[in-house]
Parts: C-alpha cells; sequence; structure tokens
C-alpha cells in the first residue's frame, strides 16, 4: 500500500493509473477509523480496480467552539486498518497542502446546508463541499463512497456533484451500529461508561418512528413528542433536533405519506452525536 502526502504525487499516479484503465474508488475521511469506514474501504476495493482511502482532518467544516484540536488522531493505526480493509492508496496531506497559503476558494451549496445539522453549525456544509470538490479533484474517482448516518452530508454532496458536473458516482452505504444499535462514530470514544449505556436510546427511538408510521401514524408532531419522550427519559440527553424531512430535498413535511429521512443530534453529555433511518413509502 501506497502513501501519498502532495496533491502533485497522487495526482500524476492516478493519471497513470487511469491511462491504464484501471477504475478508482474512493473513501474520504478524517481518520481515526471504525467498523463503519472500513465497511465502505472493502467495498472500494471489492468493486474497483484501485481503492483510495484520504486521511485529513478538516478545519473548515469546525466552528470556533467546536473539537478541531482534540479530534482523534492515530495515523499509524489508520494506516494498518486501512490496508488489512484493502486500500491500496492513503491520500495523507497536511493542511497547508489542501489550503495553501493565499486560498479563497470555497463551494457553498444552497437552501439544503441550512437545515438538520447546518442550522446548529453555520458555515459547516461549505467546509464538507470543499473539501470533497478538492479531493475530486485530486483523486479523481470514479466511485466515491458515503455513509448513511451523515445524510446531509451525502444529499450535499450528490447536489454538488449535479450542480457542477462532476464525472463520479455517489455510492451511499447503510449504517454500521454497535451491537447495542449504537452508529458508530469516532465521536463515541469521547462517550463515560453510563453514557455508552444510555446513547443507544437514540436508535430505539427512531425504531419507535418507524413502528408508529407502520401502524398508520402519519402526524409527525406525534411522531417527534415520542421520540423526544424516550430520549429524555435518559437525564444525560439534550435534543438539538428531530426532524422528519423529504429524503432527497430535506424540507420538512408534516405528514409522513411518501420517503421520509428521519434524522436527529442528540448532546449525550458533552458529545454531540448523530443518527438517522429512512422510511420507505411512508405507509
Amino acid at each position: 500500500m501506497k502513501v501519498f502526502k502532495t496533491v502533485k504525487t497522487i495526482q500524476d499516479y492516478i493519471k497513470l493509473k487511469k491511462c491504464r484503465g484501471s477504475s478508482i474508488g474512493f473513501v474520504p475521511t478524517m481518520g481515526y477509523l471504525h467498523e463503519g469506514h472500513l465497511s465502505l474501504i472493502r467495498r472500494a476495493h471489492k468493486e474497483n480496480d484501485i481503492s483510495v482511502v484520504s486521511i485529513f482532518v478538516n478545519p473548515t467544516q469546525f466552528g470556533p467552539k467546536e473539537d478541531y484540536k482534540k479530534y482523534p488522531r492515530d495515523f499509524k493505526r489508520d494506516e494498518k486498518l486501512s490496508k488489512q480493509a484493502g486500500a491500496d492508496l492513503i491520500f495523507y496531506p497536511k493542511v497547508r497542502e489542501i489550503y495553501p497559503e493565499g486560498y479563497r476558494t470555497y463551494v457553498d451549496v444552497k437552501d439544503i446546508t441550512g437545515t438538520l445539522c447546518g442550522a446548529s453549525r453555520p458555515g459547516h456544509f461549505t467546509g464538507v463541499s470543499t473539501v470533497v470538490a478538492k479531493l475530486f479533484n485530486t483523486v479523481q474517482p470514479d466511485v466515491a463512497y458515503f455513509g448513511q448516518k451523515d445524510a446531509q452530508q451525502a444529499v450535499v454532496i450528490k447536489q454538488m456533484v449535479r450542480d457542477i458536473n462532476m464525472d463520479v458516482k455517489i455510492k451511499v452505504m447503510p449504517i454500521v451500529r454497535e451491537a447495542n444499535g449504537l452508529a458508530m462514530s469516532s465521536r463515541n470514544r469521547y462517550l463515560s461508561a453510563k453514557e455508552r449505556i444510555d446513547a443507544p436510546v437514540l436508535y430505539e427511538s427512531l425504531k419507535l418512528a418507524r413502528r408508529l408510521i407502520k401502524a398508520g401514524v402519519q402526524d409527525v408532531r406525534s411522531i417527534r413528542s415520542q421520540m423526544s419522550r424516550i430520549i429524555r427519559s435518559k437525564g444525560s440527553m439534550r435534543i438539538e433536533y428531530i426532524s422528519i424531512v423529504d429524503k432527497d430535498n430535506l424540507k420538512e413535511i408534516k405528514r409522513v405519506k411518501k420517503d421520509a429521512l428521519i434524522a436527529l443530534a442528540v448532546k449525550v453529555g458533552k458529545t454531540r452525536l448523530i443518527d438517522n433511518i429512512v422510511i420507505k413509502g411512508g405507509i
């Protein structure tokens, strides 16, 4: 497995491989890999001639009070796990390689970035779309793999790819969960022992919503209310949002009649966790 640290070296290598007919699968990450990331790498390896993983903690998607400096980093661990999962290349740039002195260009996807997580994290998705655009231009993937856990991010990236005519297919893969149902996240490491016991209530609330909808409940306010009740039964929880939206354009809906995304963000102690499910076809 090869490790590249500069844009030019990996671009030159990828150009050579693509000229020889190789297909490129790409998994962009911020490192500190878990099984969710590894499932994407394995899929990229299975479906493409060359699988590329980027490991870059992107500063432009963190707000001033967020955890950029303390975000977990362990490249040696990530390198080993990537290799075991089938990665052929790792792109591991420094910040100045991605954002050199004098950098001024950003990609801003409108409307769908101002809801859900974007409502409380202004500028977050501008940072995400900008770095993903730069990574796509660098790696030139045929297929890029994202996790459903970051559902809004996946919608934003798909919109960006359509709008600016990027020649890359976006595949969104299912959420990988721990045995207790908690969605895997690099931030789970911040949870205390008690919080780890309580945190699966997020998924329990989503499953409750699914049961209610399948039983014929369409009213979004009623569904949200019952989800809130089960989450608030755990004293360490602070709900940032529970939203039921159109799964493609992220617009709020009042009644569940077609495909919908049920998404939430909750502070478990000091740790912000997100989760979601997609309801197919309403009822």
